[in-house]
């Protein structure tokens, strides 16, 4: 199945070329985590999951068309 991976706030720069989004082939069941292992990004970069819009954990199974969101830990005052 195929889901659409989408990286802000400076993750980007972790993927060659600096892409924002990236599609990925994923087995029936896989979760969240299986994505993210995907791309191969350290958990200390990951603050904030949605699935659709809703947050989700690396536990959460995708479906066909799923959109990811990643956030890394964000900061500010």
């Amino acid at each position: 199945m195929k889901v659409e991976i989408k990286l802000y706030a400076g993750l980007e720069e972790k993927l060659p070329g600096g892409q924002r989004k990236v599609e990925s082939e994923l087995r029936e069941g896989a979760t969240v985590g299986d994505a993210l292992k995907f791309l191969a990004l350290k958990e200390r970069f990951l603050a904030i999951i949605l699935v659709n819009g809703v947050h989700a954990g690396p536990e959460t199974v995708l479906r066909e068309g799923d959109v990811v969101s990643v956030f890394p830990p964000l900061a500010g005052g």
